[in-house]
């Protein structure tokens, strides 16, 4: 793959130029044979870039204008060496398409940010960098929602950060530093949210028990429960956190990392950023992988493997989780994904021993009440499948794609019937406004053909023993949609350059009558900003209206107000 790689990237290195300056446009620099080598180096380590990062909308927007065709779009994040080969492989593409300068302007704009570890790659001399350092102010007028578990939240894929009404400030820096075969990551923050009344205790009560068959005298303190009076939040976090080994094309790794498990933009079914990362053990193969005759069928495939534990649980306390996740492009076109997820142990239940992970890792059927309930129990298990798929005759404008998640089925694929469903759908380019683009999902985890569980909250993000699922202190992993509803969400973003834009968004969620009494609705409208200053000065501004009801929790009609600012600074790597 490596001799691949560096041959497509000097194929463009004096023809591409000459046609590119005889058309106007912007030329793609061509990078040397050790730069382009570096690119899939066996024996250099790189760190990922999180998925707040400007580079993931720009380079999603490259592949869905019909480039980048060597990125899993549904596993990320991705390392910055592994963003670099895909845009080498991509460059000859792009140079040679004398019609989308935008094109050329994403992938510059992409280089830059990983050029310095290009750069670094082959010479395995210590190399660190701080990376940025930012402030963001956040004032919330009103009561917003901050319970992804039962009523709802009005500001999600978070990190599950705190906020309430008042004055919210998030202040941190992110660092990295490699060295051959090592790599390190981190990114901390001191955050501060105000107090605020939270919920009765009867409606904490209630939801404890009536919804999620807790009893709440034995479990008074619950993270999924906002019960009040909540206290004022100030502290630092760690935010992410990686040490990483790089062996034979995989990212071997302890620590904190952000996951995004999906196709989409607004959520990911099984693991997203909704809530803040866990401490895991992780196996990350970050280069495509193809096998003799297999992948003649499947083409090329990533996969990944994570385990850890999961905090904020009380009923049982203390579980643990592991994700296994496989993605195969059969076409350039077309990626298809499979993701599996088990949360096993927890004190007074099961223990955490290779014995119990075992039992979990390789258990696919059901089993009966009185194992569930024994030191035997394989864990509440959660599937997914996702695709996404680039268009007939649309391929750099239409993009399709959908993720599925069951529960104890080996997959959405044999169970149809049972999955919930999040689809989606983006077009790259509005005609005849060639910077502005739209894209639409919906969410639906409502189990409406399921017979008697339709209606009690307890089959999507719920178990019988793991009675508050995937949820890491307090927050969802996966859909803010939650465990019983239904959602939509549209974007309207007009790009002014590749970290520039100008962007709409309308956001509806219910959750049912049968599963919160009452039901409840949120209507979300948001406008945002995100302007650069002297290229490493980035400032973003938005303000979000919520008009909300849960008469469960407040009689009438709600709002809440958001608007909030962030200047982050991206320092320079230095001259050495």
């Amino acid at each position: 793959m490596r001799s691949l790689l560096v041959s497509s990237v000097l194929l463009f290195t004096g023809a591409g130029l000459l046609q590119a300056q005889s058309t106007g446009l912007t030329p793609i620099p061509s990078p040397d044979e050790t730069s382009a080598a570096v690119t899939t180096d066996s024996t250099q380590g790189s760190t990922y870039v999180p998925m707040d990062s400007w580079i993931y909308p720009a380079l999603d927007r490259l592949h869905a204008l019909g480039y980048l065709d060597s990125a899993f779009v549904g596993l990320r994040p991705w390392t910055r060496l592994s963003i670099a080969s895909m845009l080498a492989r991509s460059a000859p593409q792009i140079e040679a398409d004398t019609n989308n300068e935008e094109a050329r302007e994403i992938y510059l704009a992409v280089l830059r940010e990983v050029q310095p570890d290009i750069d670094e790659g082959g010479t395995h001399r210590v190399y660190e960098q701080l990376e940025s350092v930012y402030t963001q102010l956040r004032g919330i007028g009103g009561t917003p929602l901050r319970d992804s578990y039962h009523l709802g939240q009005t500001i999600v894929n978070d990190y599950g950060r705190p906020y309430e009404g008042g004055f919210n400030n998030y202040t941190g820096f992110s660092a990295h530093a490699e060295a051959g075969r090592f790599s390190f990551y981190y990114r901390g923050e001191f955050q501060h949210a105000p107090g605020a009344a939270g919920y009765s205790p009867a409606l904490a009560a209630f939801l404890s028990e009536n919804i999620d068959n807790i009893p709440i005298a034995a479990n008074p303190v619950q993270d999924t429960i906002p019960e009040g009076p909540i206290a004022a939040a100030n502290f630092g976090r760690v935010m992410e956190a990686s040490l990483s080994y790089h062996l034979l094309g995989h990212e071997i790794s302890f620590g904190k990392n952000d996951h995004w498990l999906g196709p989409a933009q607004g959520a990911s079914m099984l693991w997203g950023n909704n809530a803040e990362d866990n401490y895991d053990f992780e196996i990350d193969r970050v280069e495509p992988l193809r096998i003799p005759l297999l992948s003649s069928l499947l083409g090329p495939f990533r996969y990944q493997f994570y385990v850890g534990s999961l905090k904020g649980h009380s009923d049982p306390n203390d579980p643990w989780v592991h994700v296994e996740k496989i993605s195969f492009k059969p076409t350039r076109n077309v990626e298809i994904g499979f993701d599996r997820m088990v949360i096993w142990g927890g004190k007074a239940h099961e223990p955490i021993t290779l014995h119990t992970f075992l039992k979990s890792f390789f258990s696919f059927q059901n089993v009966t009440p009185a194992v569930k309930n024994s030191p035997e129990d394989p864990g509440a298990r959660f599937s997914t499948f996702d695709f996404e798929y680039r268009l007939p005759f649309l391929r750099h404008w239409v993009t399709l794609y959908t993720d599925s998640l069951v529960h104890d089925d080996v997959s959405p694929i044999d169970a149809p019937r049972r999955a919930a469903l999040h689809p989606g759908i983006y077009l790259a380019r509005v005609p005849g406004l060639q910077h502005l683009d739209f894209r639409a999902e919906a969410g639906d985890t409502d189990p409406s053909a399921i017979g008697q569980r339709a209606g009690t909250g307890m089959f999507y993000y719920y178990e019988t023993v793991q009675k508050q699922g995937p949820t890491n202190k307090g927050y969802l992993l996966g859909d803010w949609v939650g465990r019983q509803g239904k959602a939509y969400q549209t974007w309207l973003t007009w790009h002014l350059s590749p970290e520039e834009d100008i962007q709409l968004t309308c956001r509806n969620a219910k959750a049912a009558n049968q599963f919160i009494p009452g039901g409840t609705t949120q209507n979300d409208i948001e406008g945002e900003i995100r302007k650069r200053i002297h290229q490493d000065i980035e400032v973003r501004g938005w303000v979000q209206y919520e008009g909300w009801k849960a008469p469960v929790y407040k009689t009438g009609a709600q709002s809440d107000t958001t608007a909030a600012a962030q200047i982050t600074w991206f320092l320079k790597q230095k001259d050495k």
